[in-house]
């Protein structure tokens, strides 16, 4: 019996070792590092790409209105079409004006016939004066009833011409070239010069369009301090006079250092480049943002671009020199702000704070990072800062992409690189343009907020590619 247990125990102990072996080999064979997959940060320049909100608005659009009275009695012309300027688009009855003219002629005829009359008796009393034949006193009420009879005839030929003016004004005609609406009085009302009866229809010139938009604050801010201190450039070297405002005016939107594209609610975009004409001077204080306009050219009349409209406009010509660029799978959004995974030259994963700005599926790193350094693009919440890893290195590039777009004329109310630095001024001396102050248009679609918060598709981005090598 006694032999017995020797020999169970001797097995037991025996299986122990066993098993203590087998999970020693198994913690060994799990200690290899982890694979991850990483990027280096790039540098390249890169078009700072801006993309904004915004609503179409004709150049003109006026009321057309009745200037007299009575019924109306046709209208002509259809409604929404295209119509030139001078183009009747109403009739009102015109009889009783027709009547008013006959009079005011009538009335005239009369004034020319007395001032006849009174000028041959003014003639013979001076005649007769002159040898003393008539008294002094005959002689001024001659002369006072021929320069009475003058006057008349004036007043007779105002009235003349007030009643011509009436009887044209029956004749509604377009005073622009433009889209006219649907008619607001139908045919049969009276209608009057005074009140909301004298409204006919609206009028919108679509040549050229305008379009309404707001840049916020903080992107004027990062785009006005980047361009003083060269981080950030406006066009190319040759262009850098024409961010003056007088030049800016003079120059077409296919010259223009900074111009501005109209992408539709399609994707598509508008084949007229535009030209930022308007750059308020004060800020909105309630949506922190600065109003602006742009002239967009339209010589076939289309409807592509419609007043009301809400399409996005895309800001093309700033270019961000020697931006360090990482894709956007890089970062980790933590509470404590963008945190990003190095590994150094151990193979050790650094944890590392970082200060960035999203652009489509990218980040501009403004601090940070190096160009050159490796960073985790993938499976960021499994890593842990301080572990050993294998790199997996992929390819991480930028294609910019090349923008065509038509020409377009127009004039400059106030000049962007003015808004940014002041006509004449040098860069690298000057602080950043007082254009943000105090109240924009509130008409202007509000703007999406700073970059730094708007992960936007974009129509044109700045594609990259993350592949495997």
């Amino acid at each position: 019996m006694k032999r017995i247990f020797t020999s169970a125990a001797f097995f037991a102990c025996g299986l122990c070792v066993f098993l203590a072996a087998c999970g020693k080999k198994t913690e060994q064979a799990a200690m290899p590092a982890p694979i991850v997959s990483a990027v280096k940060v790039i540098q390249r320049d890169l078009p700072w790409n801006i993309e904004y909100p915004a609503q179409v608005a004709g150049s003109l659009e006026i009321q057309i209105r009745a200037q007299v009275g009575g019924i109306l009695e046709a209208r002509l012309y259809n409604e929404g079409e295209y119509v030139t300027e001078g183009t009747q688009l109403f009739q009102i009855n015109d009889k009783e004006y027709k009547v008013a003219l006959e009079k005011a002629q009538g009335a005239l005829a009369q004034a020319i016939a007395e001032e006849k009359r009174t000028q041959r008796t003014y003639q013979r009393i001076k005649s007769l004066r002159a040898d003393n034949a008539v008294s002094q006193q005959d002689y001024d009420n001659a002369l006072s009833a021929y320069e009475s009879a003058q006057a008349n005839v004036k007043v007779a030929k105002a009235g003349v011409g007030d009643a011509e003016i009436n009887l044209g004004y029956t004749k509604v005609t377009a005073p622009i070239s433009g889209i006219a609406s649907k008619e607001t009085q139908s045919v049969g009302s009276l209608i009057s010069p005074a009140g909301e009866s004298g409204l006919l229809t609206t009028m919108v010139q679509i040549n050229p369009l305008y379009v309404n938009f707001a840049m916020p604050s903080r992107q004027f801010e990062k785009l006005a301090s980047g361009f003083l201190s060269g981080q950030i450039t406006l066009g190319g070297e040759d262009q850098r006079e024409l961010l003056k405002a007088e030049k800016y005016r003079a120059v077409s939107a296919q010259e223009a250092p900074v111009y501005v594209e109209a992408v539709l609610a399609n994707g598509k975009t508008y084949p007229e480049r535009g030209k930022i004409i308007f750059f308020d001077s004060t800020e909105n204080s309630q949506t922190s943002s600065l109003a602006m306009k742009a002239e967009f050219s339209n010589p076939k009349n289309s409807r592509a671009l419609m007043p009301g409209q809400f399409v996005r406009i895309h800001l093309v010509g700033a270019v961000y020199k020697n931006a360090l660029l990482i894709p956007s799978s890089a970062l980790l959004n933590t509470q404590n702000g963008l945190l990003a995974y190095v590994v150094d030259e151990n193979d050790t994963v650094v944890a590392r704070s970082v200060q960035a700005e999203l652009q489509d599926n990218m980040y501009i790193v403004t601090d940070g990072l190096k160009a050159g350094e490796r960073v985790i693009s993938e499976g960021l919440i499994k890593i842990r800062a301080g572990e050993k890893v294998q790199v997996q290195l992929k390819e991480f590039d930028v294609k910019v992409p090349q923008n065509t777009s038509g020409t377009q004329d127009g004039d400059l109310g106030a000049g962007l690189g003015e808004a940014l630095v002041p006509a004449g001024s040098d860069p690298a001396q000057t602080a950043v343009s007082e254009a943000q102050a105090a109240a924009a248009s509130a008409s202007v679609p509000q703007p999406v907020q700073d970059g730094t918060q708007q992960p936007q598709a974009n129509t044109q981005p700045a594609a990259s590619a993350e592949t495997g090598k």
